[in-house]
């Protein structure tokens, strides 16, 4: 257990701003442990994992149960109006302010997407995004060039956003619930190193 491959699916936010405190701790505690990280969508990662060809997988919330898999809640981050700080915008952003804007979604794949829909729709709206990305500091990028708006989950210690950002929060409030899954029955000492690992950022 103290060497090994684990194979690890997540989004971009996860990688950029919550496993690289993980893998730091493993590198100190296990250096031959190798992470292979994919960067994919929860139900891409839901499916490789049933498939056998990753070990743990960091997806969004909640998820149908899928046979042969565990999958556990692991944290909640609130979901933030990222915004252009040239633009008026009130303290706090609403669905029937926020949909007259220009706006930068991720895709109908990805539950985030569908999250976002349902908060619009509590105000009875719909909007057309200009772009639709999954890349969360390419759609940074485009914020702060003023291209749209867009809403994304802050990570507790994410580093804040730059000069040409700003952030406000919504209402109704949301946020972004992600789990940790793997297979379930007996894990291989290596993967349970990462997901100890997982665990205790939680509880940071």
């Amino acid at each position: 257990g103290l060497a090994g491959r684990v194979r690890l699916g997540a989004s971009t936010g996860a990688i950029a701003h919550l496993l690289p405190q993980s893998v730091a701790q493993l590198r100190e505690q296990y250096p031959d442990i190798d992470v292979q990280i994919a960067v994919l969508t929860s139900q891409e990662t839901l499916a490789r994992l049933a498939q056998g060809t990753l070990d743990v997988g960091l997806v969004a919330l909640p998820q149908s149960p899928v046979a042969g898999l565990a999958i556990r809640s692991w944290r909640r981050d609130p979901v933030m109006a990222f915004l252009p700080a040239d633009w008026r915008c009130p303290a706090r952003i609403t669905p029937a302010w926020l949909a007259k804007q220009p706006l930068i979604l991720n895709d109908a794949t990805t539950r985030l997407s569908r999250l976002i829909s349902e908060w619009f729709a509590l105000g009875g709206y719909r909007p057309v995004p200009r772009i639709e990305l999954n890349f969360n500091d390419a759609i940074k990028s485009l914020v702060a060039a003023g291209y749209g708006a867009a809403l994304l989950p802050h990570e507790a210690g994410a580093p804040q956003s730059n000069a040409r950002i700003v952030m406000r929060p919504l209402r109704p409030a949301l946020s972004r619930e992600l789990g940790i899954a793997h297979r379930a029955g007996p894990i291989e000492r290596a993967t349970q190193h990462v997901l100890d690992a997982l665990w205790e950022l939680k509880a940071r």
